[in-house]
Formats: structure tokens, sequence, C-alpha cells
């Protein structure tokens, strides 16, 4: 039998709370449960560095059985005893196993999604692509890498959506309760994106400018922030080409073409 791979990557802080990743569930159940409904097989879905706690990936595992009952998903972390935290709640199609950006599964097994959530954010930004092709080599065709990055309770989240081909969007999603502008989540970008938000780079054109359509649309606030950002995004859909529409714009989230906002040098 050949040696075991050592995993590849690095241990994280492993920061998280319950619920904190429920806006990129909501959206992998959404937007992207096509994915795992046309899987002629039951689909794999991996939480890549779940963190000191397994509950992540548990919340993962009870939102996507609800699209698909037959999902599989495997928390995956670089440290052992991280993994051996989650192994007492395995059930079926749930499990965990040590494992980095090399996407450890059983022979033959490509995961449909793997959703990677404060985990580049500790790494350098040139280290991202070697990570990110690391994962698009073990995706099932159509498959999806999830790279994101948010607070420590979910309030303002974003994340890149790679397919085999690459980087193919940016999302943010956001609590309206209390929002000030929506560029308030960009200290939560991923690290592929979080340096570039500065003049001259697209990224910060596009806050820039959904800043602006929110403080014009101000008196929608008397219907409450929702109607807000919807009318927001109305105006910057003229400008950026967005990805989706008022049925998730209402739940805080937005979506635009990675092409409009990727760094410069790339």
């Amino acid at each position: 039998m050949p040696p075991r791979q050592r995993p590849v990557g690095t241990v994280t802080r492993g920061t998280t709370n319950p619920n904190r990743l429920r806006r990129c569930d909501r959206w992998i159940a959404g937007p992207q449960a096509w994915r795992l409904r046309r899987s002629p097989t039951p689909p794999v879905v991996v939480d890549l560095g779940y963190g000191a706690s397994p509950i992540t990936a548990v919340e993962l595992y009870d939102r996507l059985r609800q699209v698909r009952p037959d999902v599989r998903v495997v928390g995956i972390e670089i440290d052992p005893a991280r993994v051996a935290a989650g192994k007492p709640l395995e059930r079926d199609g749930l499990t965990f196993r040590l494992g980095g950006f090399e996407v450890p599964l059983d022979d033959g097994e490509r995961p449909t999604v793997v959703r990677a959530f404060n985990v580049l954010r500790q790494y350098a930004e040139d280290e991202v692509p070697a990570a990110w092709a690391l994962v698009q080599e073990r995706l099932a065709p159509g498959g999806l890498l999830v790279d994101g990055t948010c607070d420590e309770i979910g309030r303002r989240a974003s994340w890149v959506a790679v397919d085999e081909g690459g980087p193919v969007s940016l999302t943010i999603s956001l609590r309206m309760g209390g929002l000030e502008r929506p560029s308030d989540v960009a200290e939560r970008l991923p690290k592929s994106l979080i340096h570039r938000n500065v003049p001259g780079e697209p990224v910060h054109a596009f806050l820039a400018d959904l800043d602006r359509a929110w403080a014009r649309s101000a008196p929608q606030s008397s219907w409450g922030a929702r109607q807000r950002f919807l009318a927001a995004a109305t105006e910057v859909r003229e400008r950026w080409p967005l990805l989706d529409g008022p049925s998730r714009w209402r739940l805080g989230e937005l979506t635009v073409d990675w092409a409009a906002v990727a760094p410069l040098d790339r």
C-alpha cells in the first residue's frame, strides 16, 4: 500500500460558531442546488477546513439533505484533534477525515461542491491560485469550489465561486439590520480580493458604486432596509454584470461576474 499523502495546507485558527456559514449554505442550497440534483450518483460535498468545532459541517449536511436526501457531506481538517472531535457526530452521509487542499476522498470519488470558508484568509495572496488549482483538479464535472470569508457570527460574508475553468463570480451577503453601507463587507472579502480594495482596482470601484446607489436609495428606507437594498441593486445592475436578481437581493445577497471585479494583474 502506498504511503498516505501528507495533508496540504497549514492549521488555521479554527474559530467558528453555529450558523456562521448559513448565508453560504443558503446559496449552495438555492442557486447552486442544480449541481446536486443533476448528479447521477449521490453527490459529495466537502466542508474543507471546518475548524475547531464540526458544527458547520453538521449544519451543511442538514441543509443540503433537504435538497438532495442522499447527499454525502465530508468534513476535512488538517488537525487530527479536530477530526477526532467530529467522529462522534458521524452518521449516514456525514463523515470526517484528515486532509487539506488535496481533498482526500475514497477512490474514484470527486466532490460536487467544496466549501472552504475562512481558510485561505490566513494565507498569503500569492498562495491562493495554487490552493484553488489543487481543489479544481479534484472537482467532479460541473463541480464548484466556494472560497469565502465571513465575520464571527455570519452577518457579513463574501465568497468566490471557482469551477474547473477558474473563478466565475463574487457574491456578497449582508445582514440588513444595522447595515450602514454595503462596503462594510470589505474587511471580509476573500483573500484573492481583500488587498485589492484600493482605488484603481475593479472591486473597489464596484463597492464604491454600490455604496453610492445605497445612499441614493435612502428614501426607500421608509419601507425597510430590504427595499433599500433592492433599489440599490437594481440601479447597480445598469452598470455591472450582476448574475442574480430580486429574489436573492431581498436576502441581502448580490452576485457579480468575476471578470468585472478580478484583480487587474490577473
